[in-house]
């Protein structure tokens, strides 16, 4: 599986995969609720199963997401 942090980097979001310095995608000027759904769709495109980790302004994690959500660990909570 993939993972990625979803965070404002530089008061712009960004998906970015981890272990890696630089952003897979950079969202410009959006907000937050529309970067998500773009992410979102990058994310049901890949081929492998992906989970993302949303983050706050503030950098402090908010929640997880795993696409496809058939993907999503059965016994994880949440």
């Amino acid at each position: 599986m993939n993972n990625y942090d979803f965070k404002q980097k530089d008061e712009k979001w960004v998906l970015q995969k981890q272990g890696t310095s630089k952003a897979s995608i950079n969202f410009g000027d959006a907000n937050k609720t529309d970067s998500m759904r773009e992410a979102a769709k990058f994310l049901k495109s890949q081929p492998t199963p992906s989970s993302m980790r949303v983050h706050k302004e503030n950098g402090a994690y908010q929640e997880e997401r795993t696409y496809p959500r058939k993907a999503d660990p059965k016994h994880s909570p949440g």
